[in-house]
């Protein structure tokens, strides 16, 4: 069971999670846009002609279908972890080293919005485009900015139920 199915987790971290999940299932809509893009262009290839700019647009697909991930890997804790090193740990020891985790990842997740942001300014007043579409690559950026942002809010979620956890109360 995911802890986006925690009775516990209702009002501002149940609506987060519930926004964090709608948000991940949008990127999995968009991923397999890409894939029927690509059968379509492999398709049309062999019969008449592929579809143009379709590794434009795979590239823009994927990337923002990963970033879409994020934040529902954080908010259900499906990030990769080593339980090896905390198999013997106290449960109070493992809320601690997740509740490290959620500082990392909130952290990261700011960086990299601050980070894309910026980039995406660039990419917009430089007017860079794709190369075969035309279309403006600072167009990508936003939708990978709203899974930076719901990230950060996953984050605050599960770091303040790891700080709940970590300090015994739970």
């Amino acid at each position: 069971m995911t802890d986006t199915a925690r009775p516990g987790r209702r009002g501002l971290p149940g609506a987060v999670a519930a926004l964090v999940t709608g948000w991940a299932l949008l990127g999995g809509v968009v991923l397999a846009g890409v894939v029927l893009l690509n059968v379509l262009s492999v398709l049309g290839g062999m019969i008449a002609q592929p579809v143009p700019g379709d590794f434009e647009m795979t590239q823009v697909g994927v990337a923002v279908a990963a970033f879409a991930f994020l934040p529902y890997c954080q908010i259900t804790r499906a990030n990769v972890s080593a339980d090896i090193f905390t198999m013997g740990a106290s449960a109070r020891w493992v809320a601690r080293l997740r509740f490290a985790a959620s500082v990392v990842a909130l952290a990261f997740a700011g960086l990299v919005l601050w980070r894309m942001s910026e980039g995406m300014a660039d990419q917009r007043d430089y007017g860079y485009t794709t190369a075969i579409l035309q279309f403006p690559v600072w167009l990508a950026f936003v939708p990978i900015l709203v899974s930076l942002a719901l990230l950060a809010l996953a984050s605050l979620v599960t770091l303040a139920e790891d700080a709940t956890a970590a300090a015994g109360d739970e």
